[in-house]
């Protein structure tokens, strides 16, 4: 029997307001790091992936435009869909995990299907995650060594068993029981998405994070995590930005290589 194919959704319909006023009148993944978009970077490493599918993108109705005139841009955008959710600002928007329920029924997607955050970039080929998850054949999450404990105040943390399979879950815990934090980078089954997500979130769930969907699945499937081996950036303040620039090799010039950015 064959493989089956496997899609992707990016979340990319928040505002950043941390960013402002970087993000007041641009998306956050269509902020640019060396020349290339953080959108374009995520997509060029999903395409990586085997028997990948559609990508879907998230994206809310203030940026709307902005995204298609993304997507006309890439060579492959027939395969890629937005999914508007409707939202017009940070009061309004309708939280990660409704967006990414939201994608999967515009899109008919019926998993499995590849989840990541528009916010967040690495260096591991994703192809690596796909060929892990297809070896489990079970819902998979990644992980990374974290020995900065500010660091792990503002992440995921996990206990996991040597197999990898995730035990426990912490959510930005003021005392962290493990160095093993976890972006938002996911892979679901079909019957994940297509069962567990509805029910978590008809059940009251927590919307707005996908991190918090995590412990409530653990506590009734198989969840792995799969290690990956270096940096891990999450872009959310103008110093994040700043720093993951000049980790790609951009030049910046003395006032952004400082403590200010200007938009």
């Amino acid at each position: 029997m064959s493989e089956p194919v496997l899609d992707c959704v990016l979340l990319a319909a928040g505002y950043a307001t941390r960013l402002y006023p970087l993000t007041r009148d641009m998306p956050k993944p269509l902020l640019p790091v060396a020349g290339r978009t953080i959108l374009d970077r995520l997509v060029d490493n999903a395409l990586g992936v085997p028997r990948l599918g559609r990508i879907a993108v998230a994206v809310n109705a203030r940026f709307a435009d902005r995204f298609e005139d993304w997507r006309r841009g890439r060579p492959e955008a027939s395969r890629i869909v937005l999914v508007n959710d409707g939202s017009t600002d940070n009061d309004n928007r309708i939280g990660a995990l409704n967006d990414l329920a939201l994608a999967l029924r515009t899109t008919g997607m019926a998993g499995p299907a590849l989840v990541l955050a528009g916010d967040n970039l690495f260096e591991f080929p994703l192809a690596d995650f796909a060929r892990f998850h297809g070896e489990r054949g079970a819902d998979c999450i990644t992980t990374h060594r974290q020995d900065s404990l500010p660091a792990l105040r503002r992440t995921g943390v996990i206990e996991m068993e040597d197999d990898g399979r995730v035990t426990a879950f912490q959510e930005k815990p003021e005392h962290p029981r493990t160095r093993w934090a976890v972006p938002p980078l996911y892979l679901f089954t079909a019957d994940t998405l297509g069962g567990d997500l509805p029910r978590y979130l008809s059940g009251g769930g927590d919307a707005d994070a996908p991190g918090s969907f995590i412990p409530w699945l653990i506590g009734r499937k198989p969840v792995y995590a799969f290690r990956f081996d270096g940096p891990r950036y999450d872009i959310g303040t103008p110093e994040s930005y700043r720093d993951v620039r000049l980790a790609f090799g951009e030049v910046l010039s003395p006032e952004e290589a400082g403590d200010r950015i200007r938009p």
